[in-house]
């Protein structure tokens, strides 16, 4: 009686493993990325990516480990796809697969570069890989047009955690 039990607690548990790589990648506008970036009650990471981009591919093992590691502090990552419209689903989903991200992954489904990269930060020129870090409740945004170190992320998360929260004054 015991072996079936044992068998089953391991197919069950391979399944569980196997499923949390495989996730449904919902589609955004622009309203979508605006309200989590005004909203956001967490320190959270925000990269934008794209299959094609080899500096974003190089980087984004990085963001899922340190995404993992923070999890415990209340670090959120979302991880958005830049991609052509004829790469999603299939690929953009393939993809995260394949490097196994655990962490929300959209589609951002705007082609107008002129009207989403200033309302994510006014200095961004559209350029891939990018990343803003967001902590509402300190008042803490910085942005990166870059490909990030693993070293230089895990400092900005340190710095984006840090900061003391600032209190508005009561007049």
């Amino acid at each position: 009686m015991r072996k079936p039990i044992k068998l089953f607690a391991f197919v069950l548990s391979c399944l569980v493993t196997l499923n949390s790589y495989s996730q449904t990648i919902p589609v955004w506008k622009l309203q979508d990325l605006k309200s989590v970036i005004e909203r956001s009650q967490t320190p959270t990471i925000i990269n934008f990516w794209a299959t094609f981009c080899k500096p974003c591919i190089s980087e984004l093992p990085h963001f899922q480990a340190l995404a993992d590691k923070y999890k415990h502090k209340g670090v959120k990552l979302l991880m958005v796809s830049l991609d052509l419209k004829e790469s999603f689903p299939e690929k953009v989903s393939s993809f995260a697969k394949k490097l196994k991200l655990t962490s929300p992954v959209v589609f951002l489904d705007e082609s107008n570069a002129d009207l989403f990269c200033p309302a994510v930060d006014s200095s961004w020129s559209g350029a891939i890989p990018a990343t803003i870090f967001i902590n509402n409740s300190t008042g803490y945004k910085k942005f990166f047009e870059e490909e990030l170190s693993k070293e230089k992320l895990e400092k900005e998360i340190s710095l984006m955690m840090s900061e003391k929260p600032k209190h508005k004054k009561i007049k």
